[in-house]
């Protein structure tokens, strides 16, 4: 149904001129320096987490499955935290929030549904390594083999690239609003629906579609891999065994717990119950301290990584030590 203000896109050019207005924190100008230097901060310790459990992992010879996954899972945080909070605390350093225009935005929000719904697919996979390596232990190295890894971590990708790319069409394919002020500090889905010039709940079928396949399909996966797991330890009579098996699923229970539950959130729910507010401070959680949170989990709940990352951090002394020995001898024969 056509409404007044609304402008259609029939060309290329149109869209391509067009530009959206990322309001972000403008309402809070007089923390405008304490939030840049917070995001910033918060920012750089997440990079420098998940880049030291990526490289820990590659650099290791012998991986696990399990160490498989939650490298790729690292690599996703990467990604995740540079499409959006570089353009975040950019839009805290105008008055005003920063401009996008409708290609940017339209790059930005793919991005970001593909690696969030390939994070989801990546926690089913890893939920089902779990399985695997609680109900059958005696199989799980033939089972969970690296050529199938590797075939789960390509298909997480291509599905949640695919449907990213569908929903993404689907939302800019609708005529906007005057205004094209988005009030958030990046194109999230909901912010940019919300702007459609529509009196119908046509466009929130995509974002129902999508829902269903990035967050519950994965989501019921997990649910049954847990549910089998936890057949499995309830057949488990010593204590000690119960104990092992539960805290080998600990640290995946708890990020995806975290994930989804902010996800759940955001994305499930009708378009009449959007707050700007809300979604922003929600939206913080899951950009900002939920990529924080796994490399914390991980490190301090699985022994692999701990070990891997000692290793690496004595490599790294071996290396320094060796390289100021080779200066000193070199000093000496200088001398001589």
């Amino acid at each position: 149904m056509p409404c007044e203000g609304c402008m259609e896109r029939h060309n290329v050019s149109t869209g391509a001129t067009m530009e959206f207005l990322l309001l972000g924190f403008s309402e809070l100008l007089h923390l405008r320096v304490l939030l840049f230097l917070v995001f910033l901060i918060v920012h750089l310790v997440t990079l420098a987490g998940n880049m030291m459990i990526f490289m820990a992992v590659v650099t290791e010879p012998s991986r696990p499955p399990m160490l498989f996954f939650l490298c790729q899972l690292s690599a996703i945080e990467l990604c995740y935290t540079l499409v959006i909070v570089p353009k975040a605390l950019l839009s805290l350093l105008g008055p005003e929030g920063s401009t996008i225009s409708f290609l940017g935005c339209a790059v930005q929000m793919h991005l970001f549904v593909a690696l969030g719904g390939a994070e989801c697919f990546l926690l089913a996979a890893m939920s089902y390594d779990r399985c695997v390596a609680v109900c059958r232990p005696l199989r799980y190295a033939a089972l969970m083999s690296e050529g199938l890894c590797l075939r789960l971590a390509l298909l997480c990708a291509l599905a949640a690239f695919a449907l990213a790319l569908a929903l993404t069409v689907a939302v800019f394919r609708l005529p906007f609003c005057g205004s094209h002020t988005i009030d958030h500090f990046f194109c999230d889905v909901p912010a940019v629906l919300h702007l459609a010039c529509t009196q119908s709940y046509g466009p929130e079928l995509p974002l129902l579609a999508a829902c269903v396949l990035l967050l519950l399909l994965p989501f019921l996966l997990i649910l049954a891999s847990y549910l089998c797991i936890a057949v499995a330890v309830l057949g488990i009579t010593s204590s000690v065994g119960r104990g092992k098996a539960f805290s080998t699923c600990i640290s995946h229970l708890a990020i995806t717990l975290l994930h989804y539950g902010c996800a759940t959130f955001i994305y499930i729910r009708p378009k009449s119950s959007y707050s700007p507010a809300r979604d922003k401070v929600v939206s913080l959680v899951y950009t900002n301290i939920t990529p924080l949170m796994y490399p914390l989990i991980y490190s301090l709940r699985n022994k692999e990584i701990r070990g891997i990352l000692r290793k690496m951090l004595r490599r790294k002394k071996i290396a320094q030590v060796n390289g100021d020995t080779i200066r000193v001898a070199m000093c000496v024969c200088g001398k001589f």
